[in-house]
């Protein structure tokens, strides 16, 4: 296949060259998109060239819809190059399904999910294998590449650093949103080690630079896997990208607490027992009975609401809950303007930690958290001020931590905000990635200068 590279921005200068490779970035809204968006973006503002490769901007305007105002905040010195890619999954309007997809759906998944897994084994997604080998060595031709950054899911983004590497013996770095063999949610592995997408992973990881994961029982359960491979294998939380300042708490000019929610609602949040406890903390507590909570954000990764979203929304009105749909990234600020306190929900699973977690804490506000308590978001936030985990999903568990949080609300003063700002400060995008960024080149430079321009 033909796979048109647009010009490269080489200037000429000593820069690295990195190539970041991202099936999800922006315009895509998808929840791992603000990784991806904020890593590249540190790159370039750290004084690397930076070339994104990506799907084009259509195929999340066909599916998962786009966030127009993320897109706009990518670092304008930012190349991005868009290479084809199909995949039934992605393709929803009717008028472009064959004939054989309309009668015989289901053979013809199959038929599609086989020939894609012939090139790469990721369901939906292994067909674009050949196309990102292509681009990838395109570009290095173009401008020799000096480090590529895969993240993932899906998988498939890790084969540009493996061509090069293969090819030209480029570094390049594994950045995990989630895993690949771990279902975080329930600590199975999911992928045999003798399967083909098994003997991928281990011959990705056995020459990579650096493996990254969101979190600490990730990491470690990957080194249990793969010893040998232990001391590449580190922790890169996702972090907050700026600081989110609200007004003073002087400003405030509300006759009642305000709760909030920012996220993507997915058939894994816990939605029974969010409104069962905030039912049973509005018996209980005269604030919250006077407040209010506003649930913002997508219903599911396609815009579809679940079961459990549809069964929850059916008691909104009563317990004084309002669902007001998704926020731009332009509108963030704004919005967490408007809160008093913060919930935090999402499946359950220790591997889990929600990306809003950083967010949430750059506010300052006070937080509640409805999950399983063995999730990791509970070590993470254990010395937040300001933060009532719900001790176990019951509804007089998740009343309890509700009505700690409401007390703390009304109470809160400038000072205590502020130390809960300074102590989030660790969890800033730019603390988790300067030392990589870094670290990445210092190492790019012992290679010697052939391959860093």
């Amino acid at each position: 296949m033909n796979i048109e590279v647009p010009s490269s921005n080489a200037n000429g200068d000593d820069q690295p060259h990195l190539l970041y490779v991202a099936w999800g970035y922006p315009p895509s809204r998808g929840s791992g998109v603000y990784r991806a968006w904020a890593t590249a973006n540190a790159f370039a503002e750290a004084g690397w060239r930076v070339t994104v490769l990506t799907v084009p901007r259509e195929i999340f305007e066909m599916s998962t819809g786009v966030d127009l105002s993320l897109e706009a905040k990518i670092h304008p010195s930012i190349r991005i190059v868009r290479v084809p890619f199909r995949s039934g999954a992605f393709v929803n309007d009717l008028r472009d399904w064959s004939l054989l997809r309309a009668l015989a759906p289901e053979l013809w998944n199959g038929f599609h999910a086989r020939r894609g897994q012939k090139a790469f084994p990721e369901r939906n997604y292994g067909g674009w294998r050949p196309i990102l080998e292509d681009a990838a060595r395109k570009i290095h031709a173009q401008t020799p590449v000096s480090l590529t950054i895969g993240t993932a899911n899906p998988n498939v983004d890790f084969i540009p650093g493996h061509v090069l590497h293969d090819e030209h013996n480029v570094p390049y770095v594994m950045d995990h949103r989630d895993a690949w063999s771990l279902d975080i949610y329930s600590g199975r592995r999911i992928v045999d080690r003798q399967s083909k997408a098994g003997k991928w992973e281990h011959a990705l990881m056995r020459n990579a630079t650096e493996v990254w994961f969101v979190n600490q029982p990730i990491r470690d359960w990957h080194a249990e896997q793969y010893p040998e491979y232990a001391d590449r294998l580190l922790v890169v939380e996702n972090g907050y990208d700026q600081p989110l300042a609200l007004p003073p708490l002087s400003d405030r000019d509300r006759p009642s607490l305000v709760f909030g929610y920012i996220g993507t609602i997915s058939a894994a949040i816990p939605m029974a027992e969010l409104v069962d406890g905030w039912a049973l903390a509005r018996e209980r507590s005269s604030l919250v009975r006077g407040a209010r909570m506003d649930i913002h954000g997508y219903l599911n990764h396609l815009g579809v609401p679940g079961e459990n979203m549809v069964t929850a929304m059916s008691r909104f009105e009563e317990n004084g809950i309002r669902y007001l749909g998704p926020v731009g990234r332009a509108d963030i600020a704004a919005t967490y303007a408007t809160f008093d306190a913060l919930v935090l929900t999402f499946g359950a699973g220790r591997y889990i930690t929600g990306g809003k977690v950083y967010e949430y804490a750059s506010t300052g506000l006070p937080i509640v958290s409805v999950h399983d308590p063995i999730n990791e978001t509970s070590r993470t936030l254990s010395q937040y001020p300001g933060w009532h985990g719900a001790d176990e999903m019951t509804p007089d568990a998740i009343a309890d931590a509700f009505v700690a949080t409401a007390e703390d609300a009304a109470a809160q003063t400038e000072t205590e905000r502020e130390a809960a700002r300074t102590f989030a400060t660790r969890f800033s995008r730019h603390a988790q990635l300067a030392p990589r960024i870094s670290g990445l080149r210092a190492q790019i430079n012992e290679q010697g200068e052939g391959q860093t321009v």
